[in-house]
């Protein structure tokens, strides 16, 4: 685990992949549970900077989704502070890169709630990493709870969980209806579906089959990846033209360079919210004939919406990236954090922020609005991109 406070500097893909991957190996198999910084600046009135934790699973599987995401967190709260923090507070973005397994998850959730002045963990991913906090919180049952705002994360938390989790994003099942319905709305009649693993299936199979059949279209539940014998020809040659693909990019890249689409017709590949087709593009190898499609939990990056417009300007002037969904949930993850310490009407503490939280009141961060209905959700942003052959990304 490896804690950092990343300045505002100008970081491309290329360096930040060195630098991850040094990190990886100067920290792998270790803990650092470091007290925060005794010489970090304090305001003008002689307070300290609040601080707010994310704890981001960098390892090479969650590379691509991580990466994208924590840059737009950082260029989020950077900016904030460039206009003079919260309520006159600087915030204190502290970093925490785990290796996403168990042990590790445990020892970042430790060290996070045994720093007394963090008041919130903010924007934690990917979604195993995410889902193993919540788990962790849960089980816990601290005397002084932290609130986890806006994780990463696929699977809807129960009502129990939500006292301390609060949900900004669609997750899969929300994601997976808007993915079939688009198709059904086209005159679709069935789906060919592949899972990157058996874990990915066990998880979500039942909600491609619930949606499926609400839509009135047929779900064929295609053999796993790296199937051998005749099995394996339903992958590379599926007699259907749209193909649901859950998994990430890696897993996705593997199955789409060896798809054969059926002769004279176009084959469509829809994914979820954890491929970044900028990542894609760069791999190269979509065969001829294929189209890849992202369902994405934000809004469009080209979108006019203030929120979109505030996250290319701020990524533009800190990072030296293209914007990508990934990146854009992460700014709105820190943003939306920042809305509710921002409301707070007396001192900004962890039981401060909790409470405000569980009050669950609507807000709008530039454009994009979070709701709830009781403790879920009431509404829930879901759009999509297409990677054409020639590795354009349209929308």
């Amino acid at each position: 685990m490896h804690f950092s406070d990343c300045s505002a500097v100008s970081l491309n893909r290329r360096h930040w992949i060195q630098w991850t991957a040094a990190a990886s190996a100067v920290t792998a198999g270790r803990v650092m549970a470091q007290p925060l910084p005794a010489s970090a600046p304090r305001n003008a009135d002689g307070e300290r900077p609040l601080v707010v934790a994310q704890v981001v699973d960098l390892t090479s599987g969650q590379q691509d989704i991580s990466r994208d995401f924590l840059a737009g967190s950082r260029s989020a709260w950077q900016d904030l502070n460039a206009r003079g923090g919260v309520r006159g507070r600087t915030v204190q973005h502290v970093t925490i890169e785990t290796d996403g397994t168990p042990a590790g998850l445990k020892a970042a959730w430790q060290a996070v709630h045994g720093q007394a002045g963090c008041v919130a963990l903010s924007g934690c991913v990917g979604n195993g990493a995410a889902a193993g906090l919540v788990a962790l919180q849960s089980a816990a049952r601290s005397a002084s709870p932290l609130a986890l705002v806006a994780p990463w994360l696929h699977n809807a938390v129960t009502d129990s969980e939500a006292e301390t989790v609060f949900e900004v994003f669609p997750d899969h099942q929300i994601q997976i209806a808007h993915a079939i319905k688009t198709h059904a709305s086209l005159g679709v009649k069935q789906i060919g579906v592949v899972f990157a693993t058996a874990q990915i299936q066990h998880q979500s199979q039942a909600y491609v089959l619930q949606a499926a059949k609400s839509l009135g279209l047929q779900a064929q539940i295609l053999p796993l990846p790296g199937t051998q014998g005749p099995a394996a020809t339903q992958l590379t040659n599926p007699t259907q033209t749209i193909i649901l693909f859950v998994g990430g990019t890696p897993e996705l890249h593997a199955f789409a360079s060896k798809l054969v689409a059926p002769p004279g017709r176009q084959c469509f590949v829809v994914a979820l919210a954890d491929v970044n087709l900028q990542v894609l593009a760069q791999m190269g190898g979509t065969p001829k004939g294929t189209s890849i499609i992202a369902t994405q939990a934000v809004p469009l990056v080209t979108s006019s919406l203030p929120v979109v417009r505030a996250y290319r300007d701020a990524l533009s002037r800190f990072f030296d990236e293209a914007p990508s969904p990934q990146g854009l949930a992460g700014f709105i993850a820190a943003r939306y954090t920042a809305e509710i310490l921002s409301g707070i009407s007396g001192p900004v503490t962890r039981a401060s922020a909790l409470s405000a939280l569980q009050r669950r009141a609507d807000v709008n961060v530039g454009g994009y609005i979070v709701a709830y209905q009781g403790k879920k959700r009431s509404n829930a942003y879901v759009t999509q991109s297409m990677l054409t052959q020639d590795g354009r990304i349209i929308g």
